[in-house]
């Protein structure tokens, strides 16, 4: 679907871009939130984003995904935005996504709480760790893609990997979180 509303787009077709914005709107927000740590912020840049491809229309090679591609040009977004500014806002993230409901309210909560805990340990994250782990666990890229977007080799984005989990396991073990048993 992604590679053929992209292409619909370049052919003319206007609703296939509003596709593929409420397909990756919100992902890429708390992507670019990463960089920026402010969710007004990130969704201003996300914006700035679906502008740049509704108007430049870059081309799309195909020779990763579709989401890659988006994620990376939200990248330079991004960073052109923390050059031009000059200023890095570190404020964790506060705000978890949404939850699915439960019958049980204090599971619910529970789980809150551990998304909320996850949250503010990788905001604590080098930047760098932050987005790594963002694109593998919350937009569940490949490693692959996830060196596409960072502008890393596959080996270095394994690497980049690695070193982030371990930040984030020494970050949740200093703010007492506790692994479930599963």
């Amino acid at each position: 679907m992604e590679n053929n509303a992209y292409k619909r787009y370049l052919d003319g077709d206007s609703t296939a871009l509003l596709e593929l914005i409420r397909e990756y709107k919100s992902g890429l927000t708390m992507y670019l939130n990463s960089y920026v740590h402010d969710l007004n912020l990130a969704d201003e840049l996300c914006c700035e984003t679906f502008v740049r491809l509704a108007d430049k229309k870059p081309k799309f090679r195909e020779n990763s995904s579709f989401k890659t591609f988006l994620y990376g040009i939200g990248r330079n977004v991004a960073l052109q935005y923390i050059r031009r500014n000059k200023k890095h806002i570190a404020e964790p993230l506060d705000e978890a996504a949404e939850i699915p409901d439960t019958i049980d309210l204090e599971k619910e909560f529970l789980l809150k709480e551990r998304n909320r805990q996850l949250y503010a340990a990788i905001g604590n994250l080098k930047p760098e760790h932050a987005q790594a782990l963002w694109l593998m666990y919350f937009e569940e890229l490949s490693v692959k893609e996830i060196a596409a977007v960072m502008k890393k080799s596959p080996s270095a984005a394994k690497v980049l990997l690695h070193r982030a989990r371990q930040a984030l396991k020494t970050e949740l073990e200093k703010e007492g979180f506790e692994y479930e048993d599963s």
